[in-house]
């Protein structure tokens, strides 16, 4: 097949079975049916982003240069509106894509909650000091008459 042939996501959406699976990757349409059962990651996977644009999934996993290659041997056009390069070049921005520095992680945000600056005993001192006080006194009035019940 041409390999500039230009395709619709329509056409492309089309093909989305394990006997005519087609994908699209970075704005190529590439025909991964006799790759079904030669994918390391087990067919299911292929299957799964038939018929749809599977960029960002095949980014995600970080695919080797290898694997970046094979996607010419089974290209067989372009998503309409894609602007069709020289393959040298394309392969060449595949190459260094793989080698740029990752994305920083986003830097998360959170609110801490201080903890009390008082030791943990002291809270637990300032309820029974006055306790235990009271009930010694209560108990120093019984032992001494004082108290009658």
């Amino acid at each position: 097949m041409d390999k500039q042939r230009v395709f619709t996501l329509s056409q492309v959406a089309e093909h989305k079975s394990k006997q005519d699976c087609w994908i699209i990757i970075n704005g190529r349409v590439v025909d991964v049916t006799k790759f079904l059962e030669e994918h390391p990651g087990g067919e299911e996977v292929l299957i799964e982003s038939a018929g749809k644009d599977a960029t960002k999934e095949f980014q995600d996993i970080g695919h080797s240069k290898a694997a970046k290659n094979l996607l010419f041997k089974y290209q067989i056009g372009y998503l309409q509106g894609y602007k069709a390069s020289d393959d040298s070049e394309l392969e060449l921005n595949l190459v260094t894509d793989s080698i740029k520095e990752p994305n920083k992680a986003k830097e998360m945000k959170a609110y801490v909650i201080k903890e009390d600056p008082k030791p943990k005993y002291l809270t637990f001192v300032e309820y029974l000091l006055p306790f235990l006080a009271a009930a010694f006194y209560l108990y120093y009035r019984y032992l001494t008459g004082a108290l009658q019940f």
